[in-house]
């Protein structure tokens, strides 16, 4: 069974940064993809960007890119967002979540973690 364990949530002045985590295991396959997904209040949940363990490869929702990062540990099976120049949108339950193969969208992903709360404050 996949686990998937976000922290490095909180609050957050706007223009500020935050570094979260997901620390994942349980994979049986060597080709997976893990991915960090948000979700505010009345709005649906987004992918914001992923990699895939097999090449590293990576992509990014374009409302993020340039602002948020996603690299891993290669030592351990850790992903972790750079979140920076954070904005009130941006305000959200963020999630990491995976897959076997890759994925881009929520219905796509097999696994979820509980989440992590990022309050954005002006």
């Amino acid at each position: 069974e996949v686990q998937l364990v976000e922290s490095g949530g909180g609050l957050v002045q706007a223009g500020g940064s935050l570094r979260l985590s997901c620390a994942a295991s349980g994979f049986t396959a060597d080709d997976y993809t893990i991915g960090w997904f948000r979700q505010a209040p009345g709005k649906e949940r987004e992918g914001l960007s992923c990699i895939r363990s097999s090449d590293g490869s990576t992509a990014y929702a374009t409302s993020v890119k340039g602002r948020f990062t996603i690299f891993r540990d290669n030592a351990k099976i850790s992903v972790y967002r750079q979140m920076n120049s954070l904005k009130p949108g941006d305000a959200a339950v963020y999630y990491c979540a995976a897959t076997y193969g890759s994925s881009w969208y929520p219905s796509g992903m097999d696994s979820w973690g509980k989440g992590t709360l990022v309050t954005v404050s002006t």
